[in-house]
């Protein structure tokens, strides 16, 4: 069963087109990689889902909820972590979560789970001004983890960690929809990192969606169109390249 459907999912802001005619399935309880360079839509997309920008056609289905009809049902099962998250810097990292605890209406212990989940627990009382950029990174994250939300939706998670937070992070979200119960969508532009931790692939360029499947079916894919499929950097280059000669880019 799909946990988020989109149905030529598409939004226009003037001449330009930032998402068109989208068609995605993200499976339930799995890892979804949203791959794509960066200025593909990746973004837009994950925007529309939680409201903060509206479609200019299309639909998109969460957990059986419709846009804008169930606007707020939908956003009560969301965690978010869109680009980069903002923060009180004259506030602890603990007490910024404390806001989003209570505005949820979540247990006190919510707080204390979400940063041990990311490992800030040992800085949970220094302010967040004074942390660097990957700790904000990881409070991000606990944000978005806050309550174990059925879905989660992760833009460019792992950006400014150093290579062990990285591999901490990327085990965190392979973990989760077995621990939690939960769905992920995690987006980047870097197909070995998305390949060590999705279940299920979507690869966007210039708003359109070139594959969707696991990644033997990428492998596949790729060739029968020709494209090397030795290394999936490779093939995912390949892939893009030949859209942009499509597209006349």
């Amino acid at each position: 069963m799909n946990m988020i459907e989109t149905r030529n999912l598409t939004k226009t802001y003037g001449d330009f087109t930032a998402v068109s005619h989208l068609n995605m399935h993200i499976q339930k309880r799995r890892v979804y990689g949203f791959l794509g360079p960066n200025g593909a839509g990746k973004s837009t997309t994950m925007k529309m889902f939680l409201g903060l920008t509206r479609p200019t056609e299309g639909q998109f289905y969460i957990d059986g909820k419709t846009y804008p009809k169930d606007r707020m049902s939908i956003l009560k099962e969301i965690g978010s972590f869109i680009e980069s998250p903002a923060f009180y810097g004259n506030l602890t990292g603990e007490e910024n979560l404390e806001i989003i605890q209570k505005l949820l209406g979540l247990p006190k212990g919510s707080v204390s789970d979400a940063l041990e989940l990311v490992g800030l627990g040992p800085f949970r009382k220094r302010l967040a001004k004074k942390y660097s950029l990957g700790m904000k990174q990881r409070l991000g994250l606990a944000g978005a983890l806050i309550g174990h939300p059925p879905i989660l939706l992760l833009d460019e998670p792992t950006n400014g960690l150093d290579p062990a937070g990285i591999h901490e992070i990327r085990t965190l979200i392979r973990s989760l929809p077995r621990q939690y119960d939960c769905t992920v969508l995690v987006s980047s532009h870097l197909l070995p990192e998305v390949e060590l931790m999705a279940d299920d692939i979507g690869i966007l360029n210039h708003g359109r969606l070139l594959f969707e499947g696991t990644l033997d079916d990428l492998k596949a894919s790729a060739r029968n169109a020709g494209f090397p499929t030795d290394n999936l950097e490779d093939t995912f280059l390949a892939m893009i390249d030949a859209d942009n000669q499509r597209g006349g880019r």
